[in-house]
């Protein structure tokens, strides 16, 4: 049986094509060796001949197992498989250049191929033409338009595909081009095929001026994220102040409505104090994702990635690294998964350990309590003073993390730079129903961990600083006799260095389960504390009042580093295989934490007093 691959680029509708072509008639396996998934079908009208979907890859220079996977059969160096008999090589009409450098490298293996040039309906759609004729005589390839989704071309690329079968392999050139020298052959090739680039192209490329310039091009994507985080407090003002006065209303009713017992204390100190405490921060988390999703949407986030590429280089990571760090603003532990597209053994470990360094969603509850407690609503020119601090903690985890990197790069290996190679979409209005779905799947993550993890905790919690009950005449509030009492006073003296109380470091046993837990153990543990104005106000007006500057900077500090979440240390032992690397990444995060905190406390009384 003869065998046709079908390759592409990522998301040139490779698959679609193969699904279009194959039906219910396609067989799915793993290669020998790989959790890379193999599909195969017969060709239409063909039987005897079966069809391959190889992954999706930029170059025959490999990047990650799928890329490596496909490389290996072109070459026909895949365990139990011949070289493919003959290609269909799937093009984005919509991308023209971009897959033009793939088929002039693949070109050079010798083995019959077509082109198949797909979605050509969308490349109508924003008039995009192009002259078959002549882009089929650059390539040296029948070219063939299809739109897979709607079978339209398919019986021509068939026959096309049939004819390639007839034809002997070529002599592979073992003068391999560049590169460059590709990219410069692709350029060359879709400048000269292109009748009409379209409009979209057209505003593309205006945009990727301005908008990927080395200069103006960073300039605009700090000040987008510092316009972020200054919405993240002027925008979610209102809505939190409606939900504390909800919060607070709900903790006056109880009070004057429910007798003194464990069904009031449960209600009032673990659900409304504890859970509360977090739920008021349910809009800021909205805002930020707002923004994340629009920029995703819009197509800017991958220019983000290729602005930060050149500063990832500068400490020894590759490009790739830049998607699993974004995801990790969201949650560490996608981020950390991400990291699987890393091929390089090293430089996948070295992403996996500064992840958590990235400021998580779950740390925005603990900065929002604490900045909004002690730094003033004030402004500095047009500028939110607290959005100013907001925007320091996420940059300070950012370049803590690239000088980790740094560090860790030189230690575990020597700087082996690869080229980065990642594809550009177009730009496009943001995407309502996307934004919304995606919205909504986070204020419902949110409130779903608010509802288990969150409430869980307090109520172990709870429980633990109510018993054992305190001795007969005893004078100071009965938590102090408690075994949360108990451990406070120990915990203490190795975290008052820093500026940390009992409740404070009570509060970082719980928070391990999830960051934003911490503060729903302070709301618990000082409504326990007879802080009876918990009743009247919030956590953070009696942060204020308990706190110094210096103990609630050392705080933050504490929660840039400390890797205060257990769930990430259980993915990170699971993508590497063992215990070495979690114990590692927590040993230097704690130590830095404590250091860093340290200085922080120490500096700010020094310059404060």
């Amino acid at each position: 049986m003869k065998t046709i691959a079908i390759i592409g680029n990522p998301n040139c509708g490779k698959s679609a094509l193969f699904n279009a072509l194959t039906g219910l008639k396609q067989k799915v396996a793993n290669y020998p060796g790989a959790t890379v998934e193999r599909r195969t079908g017969p060709l239409p009208g063909h039987d005897d001949i079966s069809l391959i979907d190889l992954p999706g890859t930029y170059s025959l220079s490999p990047r990650s197992q799928d890329e490596a996977v496909t490389r290996s059969v072109l070459l026909g160096e895949q365990s139990g498989e011949a070289k493919p008999d003959a290609l269909i090589l799937t093009v984005d009409a919509t991308n023209l250049q971009q897959n033009l450098r793939f088929a002039f490298e693949v070109k050079q293996l010798g083995i019959p191929m077509v082109m198949a040039l797909n979605m050509a309906d969308l490349a109508a759609r924003d008039q995009i033409e192009i002259d078959l004729k002549k882009l089929s005589e650059l390539v040296g390839l029948p070219v063939i338009e299809t739109v897979a989704v709607r079978k339209k071309g398919l019986q021509a690329l068939c026959d096309a595909a049939f004819g390639a079968l007839q034809v002997d392999h070529n002599t592979p050139n073992n003068t391999r081009l560049s590169t460059k020298e590709l990219q410069q052959k692709a350029t060359i090739t879709a400048k000269q095929s292109l009748i009409n680039q379209g409009i979209q192209h057209t505003l593309t490329r205006n945009l990727d001026a301005l908008l990927l310039h080395k200069g103006a091009g960073l300039f605009i994507l700090l000040s987008i994220l510092f316009f972020m985080f200054q919405a993240v407090f002027s925008w979610a003002a209102l809505p939190m102040d409606l939900i504390e006065e909800a919060i607070a209303t709900l903790q006056t009713i109880a009070e004057e409505s429910l007798a003194d017992g464990w069904v009031k204390s449960i209600l009032i100190d673990a659900l409304l104090a504890g859970v509360g405490a977090v739920i008021v921060f349910l809009p800021q988390i909205i805002i930020l994702f707002l923004f994340i999703l629009i920029l995703e949407s819009t197509g800017y986030m991958a220019r983000a990635a290729f602005l930060m590429d050149k500063l990832m280089a500068t400490v020894g990571l590759n490009g790739r690294a830049f998607i699993p760090l974004l995801s990790s603003f969201a949650c560490a532990i996608p981020g950390i998964m991400a990291a699987r597209t890393i091929s390089n053994e090293r430089d996948r470990l070295a992403t996996i350990m500064i992840a958590p360094l990235m400021a998580c969603s779950a740390r925005l509850p603990v900065y929002q309590l604490l900045i909004g407690a002690f730094i003033p609503a004030s402004s500095i020119g047009p500028f939110n003073f607290q959005g100013i601090v907001m925007f320091a903690l996420y940059l300070l985890g950012i370049l803590s993390a690239l000088i980790v990197a740094y560090v860790m790069k030189r230690v575990m290996t020597e700087n082996r730079m690869k080229t980065f190679m990642m594809e550009l979409p177009k730009y496009q209005m943001p995407n309502l129903r996307f934004i919304m779905t995606g919205l909504y799947e986070r204020a419902k993550l949110f409130l779903h961990r608010a509802g288990t993890i969150i409430f869980y905790s307090t109520i172990i919690l709870w429980v633990l600083s109510l018993y054992p009950l305190a001795p007969e005449g005893a004078s100071g509030p009965a938590i102090h006799y408690s075994f949360i009492g108990i451990l406070g006073s120990w915990l203490e003296v190795i975290f008052a260095p820093i500026g940390f109380n009992w409740e404070m470091s009570i509060a970082l046993i719980p928070g391990m389960a999830a960051r934003e837990v911490a503060v729903a153990a302070l709301g618990t543990v000082y409504s326990l504390s007879g802080s009876e104005d918990m009743i009247a106000t919030q956590l953070r007006d009696v942060l204020a009042q308990k706190w110094s500057l210096a103990t609630a900077l050392s705080f933050l500090v504490w929660f840039v580093y400390a890797p205060q979440c257990i769930s990430t240390i259980a993915v990170v032992r699971r993508e590497t295989n063992g215990w070495k690397w979690p114990l590692i990444m927590m040993g230097y995060m704690f130590g830095l934490a404590y250091v860093m905190s340290f200085l922080t406390y120490h500096g700010t009384l020094f310059f404060v007093s």
